[in-house]
């Protein structure tokens, strides 16, 4: 869900950036007051947000699942030299 919001805030901010570079053509009496450079540089801005946005949930989301070790298992040997063998493990 968090994902999604990422997306949004990127599909907002190439939105802004057609606006800007007059792709897309609204006659709005705020967007004559502002420079097509501040809305390209504020489209940017969205898009580098919302990817990151989406990356980070997507890596956090992974984490979450993975099983947490409490103890490092140590390999008990038999044998010697190169002769021997693993016969089980032990918590360290």
């Amino acid at each position: 869900m968090k994902k999604l919001v990422g997306y949004i805030i990127s599909i907002a901010g190439i939105a802004v950036m057609a606006l800007g570079f007059g792709m897309v053509n609204l006659d709005l009496k705020i967007l004559e007051t502002i420079s097509p450079n501040y809305l390209v540089g504020v489209g940017i801005g969205g898009v580098i947000v919302g990817v990151i946005i989406s990356l980070n949930f997507s890596k956090t989301g992974k984490s979450k699942n993975k099983p947490k070790q409490a103890k490092s298992e140590v390999p008990i040997y038999e044998g010697a030299g190169k002769n021997r063998k693993i016969v089980g493990y032990q918590k360290d």
